[in-house]
């Protein structure tokens, strides 16, 4: 009843009471909201990027970052979508930044405590849509239909000219997304295909761009881009540019001193992969980049706790035993939970343990994996990326850098 409450009448107030607060600072810049089960950072910061090769002053906040024009910041808040209040601060800001575009990553949670509410969105893109946050949803229909209210709010509220509405329509989902916004604005269709096809020609750019999953976020990125009237040239010139994301398929490379006193090249891969098919399509990926180096594919993860999607754990295993030669399973975000009893149900999926190692010390089973790994093989730790926080039983919250263990272990190259 409570919770009830609060979605009704609380988190309602609260958005409407923001933007009279700060002076309604989303009809002075031009807005795009990103949402989208995975790839809405990454998009976010690309896309930045791309305005600042344009010169156009932009503010930006993902999951990773909060940008203000020259300004950027590690993202202090936990929640991925800051509550109503400060997301009107954040554009108040912009404004005073004198910024022309603001870019917002949009979650399913976020739309239900109404956080996109009285925003003057310009544009809304949908990166892709997979089964996530089924337990807080209930389903994976309410999932869908929270994504699909958030197009909906954009196509039917007042504008300062029609909306664009960004939207991959080989997606398996996308119908009920253009069903929503039908004669309501402007559709726009993006692919990876369409980037390869029509800009790329030839894809030569990092390693970071390799990716299936990180083309459909350049090709969005691009789409967006284009329509504000960006051209080409400033658009390659950012992606020539661009130094990933943190957290997001980061790369690093380094020694290991071996007990006989010879040095040994070890390389990792951190990435925020947590659900199956983002999973997947990291494994996937970095299992055909070692093939081209005959060396194994070692991976560390976990599962988060606080009774979040157990129904993927079991996938989890089934995924890395399919593209893994070696499975370290560790301890990640348990909460209340028994992360043992969270390793147990990974397995589960597994047809076989062989080739799988339990360290329920997540900082051990790093160490571990890149203190065995041979020369030539990749580390690859997923579920976490560039989380601050280790989250653990009873309201405990320890500071976490994947990325500052891992360089404490490897010496640099």
């Amino acid at each position: 009843m409570l919770q009830l409450i609060k979605n009704k009448i609380w988190h309602p107030f609260l958005a409407w009471v923001g933007p009279k607060l700060y002076g309604n600072p989303s009809r002075k810049l031009y807005v795009i909201g990103i949402t989208g089960t995975k790839g809405k950072s990454s998009t976010i910061e690309l896309l930045s990027e791309i305005f600042d090769c344009a010169g156009i002053q932009n503010a930006a906040l993902s999951s990773v970052h909060k940008k203000v024009g020259n300004e950027r910041h590690v993202k202090a808040s936990d929640n991925t979508m800051p509550g109503r209040l400060a997301i009107q601060k954040f554009l108040k800001e912009a404004v005073d930044a004198e910024c022309k575009v603001a870019i917002v990553e949009v979650t399913s949670q976020g739309v239900m405590q109404n956080r996109h509410r009285y925003i003057d969105f310009d544009a809304a893109a949908l990166t892709c849509l997979h089964p996530e946050h089924i337990e807080g949803h209930g389903s994976f229909e309410n999932y869908r239909g929270a994504k699909v209210s958030f197009f909906r709010y954009v196509a039917n509220e007042p504008h300062k000219a029609p909306p664009l509405f960004f939207i991959n329509k080989k997606e398996e989902n996308s119908s009920y997304f253009e069903a929503a916004v039908a004669l309501k604005g402007k559709v726009i269709d993006f692919s990876k295909e369409w980037l390869l096809r029509e800009r790329l020609k030839q894809n030569t750019l990092s390693q970071w761009f390799q990716s299936d999953f990180n083309l459909a976020n350049a090709a969005l990125a691009t789409a967006i881009a284009e329509s504000y009237g960006v051209d080409w040239e400033h658009i390659y010139k950012a992606f020539k540019e661009f130094k990933g994301v943190p957290g997001r398929l980061e790369a690093y490379s380094g020694y290991i001193k071996e007990e006989d006193g010879s040095k040994k090249l070890v390389h990792a891969i951190v990435d925020y992969a947590h659900t199956p098919v983002s999973l997947e399509s990291v494994f996937s990926f970095l299992r055909k980049e070692q093939e081209k180096s005959a060396g194994n594919l070692i991976c560390v993860f976990g599962s988060a706790g606080g009774g979040r999607d157990k129904w993927k754990r079991p996938e989890f295993g089934q995924i890395a035993e399919k593209y893994c030669q070696k499975i370290v399973l560790t301890s990640e975000d348990p909460y209340d939970e028994d992360p043992k009893a969270i390793i147990e149900e990974i397995k589960g999926g597994m047809s076989s343990a062989e080739k799988v190692e339990v360290i329920v010390d997540r900082k051990e089973a790093i160490e571990h994996a890149l203190k065995t790994a041979k020369e030539g093989d990749l580390v690859a730790v997923t579920g976490m990326g560039s989380q601050q926080y280790y989250y653990g039983p009873k309201g405990a919250k320890l500071p976490w850098s994947e990325a500052r263990i891992i360089r404490g272990i490897l010496k640099e190259v």
